[in-house]
């Protein structure tokens, strides 16, 4: 998803695009892979003195639920990036730095047959490690 994208994205969804949110858009589309409400409130710091956290969790929660952001758990916190919705990919996520890899293979079909019986809603497959720049430092 782009900055246009999302914008249209809050609009139809009847929220109005601030100052404040589009520059969250414009972070999340400059940053490769997933980073913490800590990481983007430095960010925003610099161009908003005094930021509260409640404004920046509730657009990151707000562009989650909308489907702007994605999410996943890192070490206990939870990790933000822009959603990635032109085609079906799984990623590999590094501990450290938080960069993604796009992994192509989906397990989805084999784990189909050993649920028959089963609606399947939807799904998420994520591997974590070390990417090899973060290994070799």
């Amino acid at each position: 998803m782009n900055i246009d994208e999302a914008i249209e994205c809050l609009k139809e969804n009847g929220y109005k695009t601030t100052g404040k949110r589009k520059d969250i858009l414009t972070y999340f589309n400059e940053v490769d892979g997933y980073r913490t409400a800590k990481d983007l409130i430095q960010h925003l710091e610099e161009t908003y003195d005094g930021i509260s956290f409640d404004t920046v969790y509730r657009n990151l929660h707000l562009y989650n639920e909308v489907g702007i952001l994605e999410t996943t758990e890192l070490n206990g916190e939870k990790h933000f990036r822009m959603n990635c919705t032109h085609h079906h990919h799984h990623h590999f996520i590094c501990k450290d730095c938080g960069k993604t890899k796009e992994i192509e293979v989906c397990p989805m079909n084999e784990v189909k047959k050993s649920l028959k019986n089963y609606m399947i809603e939807d799904h998420k497959f994520e591997i974590y490690g070390l990417c090899p720049k973060c290994q070799t430092a």
